[in-house]
């Protein structure tokens, strides 16, 4: 939803052409600096101290002997082999551990252009799938189709920022906070992965590593600005001096939308700074602020889509278009005794104000140069006001994470060893409110229709073990158990007549989870071309307590019988590096899922009811790959396979009756079977027209059944955007480099489904389902991408 006010255009372009007129012509080398391993293979006399965030470029690969990465690294160079390292196991996700399957997304992929979310970087590894939330930078992230089938935020993944914890201990994670100009790289883990990351990961984990200050070495100021009033002003400060290294990332972004009713205005800050205290003793900090107000269109049923899919002329409920979302409002605010109005969501004023603050702090200690300590916490808050629909959730959720790990490098045996032991615990204690949105515009709010206390609780152990085998086999094993409670009591508020005498009805829960985590993983350098690996893991995702109170119907009610999903995997697969100019990667997946909690949209709009699926399969095949087939060409692509289905599950749907449906052999819906990201792009080397380049870019999704019957399908979609950049060296006391860069998106145009919830099945009296052409009727579920828009943009480092 790109847009942003023009007022502050003047000015842009004022800064703009004085930066413009001090550029000159040499080619400005950018490089994203990543955290390289420590190896077990330096001296054990020798006091090899574990630098927090060094600048030196660290492998590509995870499992092999390490070596220098090239400055261009992509996410298609595989993260599995590289050497057994203690910087693994001691940093947690600010490297992918040895025997993960995983992927790094490189600065270099997204530098070059306008990068308005983690839309526009995350693509770039295969397993990714991305849909867009409810909000500018709100997305779906999902990892093999483990968050295609949710209707908001991040679940069944967990997601780190430089290796704190941004995931809460109910499982939610969102996306508003994510400005990809921060970050230095990403780190995509694909698979089950609780053994390492606890509750929730049964799809993996990311991680997003800022820039250390050192590579910054001074401010840079960038804008983007294009199609829809979208404007990003962005600035990153960075230094190291001495013994402390700090990097500082604000923004600055607006827009109008391109959906009536869609407006956006958000802020956000990221601070990393660390501080070697003494030789043994490192301190980190980290603080994360973002604040949204946005408003939100209703999602539309498919038939409303094909109508008017960027909902245009929706002023008035009254005056609407055909295909307008709208919502039914109780004229008093809290029942119908007085009448309902149709509002669209301009009218009602339907949006979101939410702010997201984190505060981390780590401290390392090593007692001497094998074994490290690491003490971590963070206090994380999350602030919001969302009248989304009919109604509006408010609540402030502040949680507490604490982790404290020990690694030691050495040898059992005769052996190489890395061994990792550690100890958790995190809480959320919260009272949320759901009020009645009422007519009168700005989200005025009628009375009070439920109240969710909840509190979750999850502590455990973790141990992990990685061992060289020999000098061309590796060996990792890892084993997690925590448990959780979850306890929670929801207050649901009835009124009657037309003076609202109120009746509550009190649903309360009490449940406690225990869940082990064992994974296994091999890897084995035929040469130094060739990387096999195998690995066998395990996940568990606790369902969360908003999930136990809500029924199909959307009201509040007792869904108190949910269970834990589990899942066991196997991955297989292959990098193949057999120069520097080309990179391959494949892995084949199977997924056994019992209990898979799987949500779907209900009549009351932006609420989900989510149920256990006893037995389902997940199957797969991810592809990436990187190839530099001529001086200045490349060529880069990531595809992912998927094939998801039921094999033991029975839905009972009730229209006076109940009717059971056998669902075994179906696709489970939300999850499209083929998707691809490839790239092709050339850049001048040489000469005077050095730091030239662009690149076209094809995106591919295939459509996806949308209900468990497998009657209605979303459609698939290609888009083709179109790149041209040019970075510089500036010769001047002031600036050092330039980065200009346009991009067109969408360039034919294509009219496409950004996102999909899945939707509920209905029948008739007669027990009869109902057909794809009724279907295509429910509301709730879609939400259109953007037509083709113009993003141009400027960056400025300044010395």
């Amino acid at each position: 939803m790109l847009g942003c006010h023009a007022r502050r255009g003047v000015s842009v372009v004022a800064v703009q052409a004085a930066l413009l007129a001090s550029s000159s012509g040499v080619l400005a080398q950018s490089s994203s600096t990543v955290l390289p391993p420590v190896t077990v293979d330096a001296p054990q006399a020798a006091r090899a101290k574990p630098i927090p965030r060094p600048s030196k470029p660290r492998s590509a690969s995870a499992g092999r002997a390490a070596r220098p990465a090239a400055p261009t690294a992509s996410a298609s160079a595989p993260t599995q082999n590289r050497a057994v390292t203690a910087s693994a196991a001691r940093d947690g996700l600010n490297q992918a551990p040895a025997g993960q399957t995983a992927t790094t997304i490189d600065r270099s992929q997204f530098d070059n252009r306008p990068a308005f979310s983690v839309s526009d970087v995350l693509r770039d590894s295969p397993g990714i799938s991305i849909k867009q939330g409810n909000g500018p930078r709100d997305f779906g992230i999902s990892i093999r189709g483990s968050n295609a089938r949710n209707g908001f935020g991040i679940r069944n993944l967990v997601i780190f920022d430089d290796g704190f914890p941004v995931t809460q201990p109910d499982g939610l994670s969102r996306s508003d906070l994510i400005d990809p100009h921060a970050y230095g790289a990403i780190d995509v883990v694909r698979g089950p992965s609780s053994a390492l990351y606890g509750n929730y990961a049964t799809g993996g984990a990311l991680n997003f590593r800022t820039r250390p200050g050192g590579t910054i070495d001074g401010v840079e100021y960038g804008v983007d600005g294009g199609s829809y009033g979208y404007l990003n002003n962005y600035l990153a400060a960075g230094k190291k001096v001495g013994n402390f290294e700090g990097s500082l990332f604000a923004s600055d972004m607006r827009g109008d939308g391109y959906i009536g009713n869609s407006w956006f205005n958000t802020q956000t800050v990221n601070f990393l700074g660390t501080l070697k205290a003494t030789p043994d003793d490192r301190f980190t900090v980290k603080i994360i602020n973002n604040d949204l107000s946005a408003r939100l269109p209703i999602r539309q049923s498919l038939n409303q889509y094909y109508q008017n899919p960027f909902q245009q002329g929706c002023a008035t409920g009254v005056t609407a278009a055909a295909g307008c979302g709208t919502v039914r409002l109780f004229n008093n605010g809290f029942n119908a005794t007085a009448g309902t109005d149709t509002e669209t969501a301009m009218q009602a004023g339907l949006g979101r104000n939410d702010r997201r603050t984190i505060v981390g702090g780590r401290w390392e200690h090593d007692f001497d140069n094998t074994t490290t300590w690491r003490n971590q916490f963070v206090f994380d808050d999350r602030n919001i006001n969302q009248p989304t629909g009919t109604t509006s959730a408010i609540g402030d959720f502040p949680s507490y994470n604490f982790m404290s790990d020990v690694t030691k490098r050495g040898e059992i045996l005769g052996l190489e060893s890395t061994t990792f032991f550690g100890a958790f615990y995190n809480t959320l204690t919260a009272s949320s409110d759901t009020w009645n949105v009422m007519p009168g515009g700005n989200a005025r709010l009628g009375r009070l229709s439920s109240n969710l206390y909840s509190d979750t609780t999850n502590y455990g152990v973790r141990a992990r073990e990685e061992l060289k085998l020999a000098a061309s086999l590796t060996a990792v094993a890892g084993i997690g158990w925590e448990t959780t409670l979850l306890r929670g009591i929801n207050t649901a508020y009835a009124y009657a007549g037309p003076t609202g005498i109120t009746t509550t009805t009190l649903t309360t829960a009490d449940r406690q989870f225990q869940n082990a985590a064992p994974e296994l993983a091999l890897l084995y350098n035929l040469n130094n071309e060739w990387l096999l690996r195998g690995r066998v893991a395990t996940g568990y995702g606790t369902p969360q307590v908003s999930n136990l109170f809500i029924l199909p119907t959307g009201l509040s009610g007792n869904n108190t019988q949910l269970q834990t999903q589990k899942n066991l995997g196997y991955d297989l697969g292959f990098d193949w590096t057999p120069n520097n100019a080309l990179k391959l990667s494949a892995t084949g997946f199977y997924e056994f899922f019992r209990n898979e909690i799987v949500n779907q949209a209900t009549p009351v709009a932006g609420v989900n009811y989510s149920f256990n699926a006893p037995r389902s399969e997940h199957r797969g095949v991810e592809l990436a790959a990187d190839w530099k087939f001529y001086p200045g060409w490349r060529f880069m692509a990531a595809y992912t396979y998927l094939d998801e289905v039921y094999t033991e599950y029975v839905e009972n749907i009730t229209n006076g009756a109940v009717f059971s449906f056998n669902r075994a052999g179906n696709k489970i819906p939300g999850i499209s079977p083929n998707e691809l990201t490839a790239r092709v792009g050339y850049d001048e080397f040489a000469g005077p027209l050095a730091g030239l380049g662009g690149f076209v870019e094809v995106q591919w999704k295939d459509s996806f059944y949308m209900d468990n019957a497998n009657l209605l399908k979303a459609p698939g979609y290609e888009l083709v955007n179109v790149n041209v950049h040019y970075k510089t060296d500036l010769v001047s006391d002031t600036f050092r480099s330039l980065n200009l860069f346009l991009e067109v998106r969408n360039v034919f145009d294509r009219t496409y489904v950004a996102s999909a919830n899945n939707i509920a099945n209905t029948v008739t009296a007669a027990g009869l389902q109902n057909s794809a052409s009724v279907l295509a009727n429910t509301t709730g579920s879609i939400y259109a991408g953007s037509p083709r828009l113009f993003v141009a943009g400027m960056k400025v480092a300044f010395k």
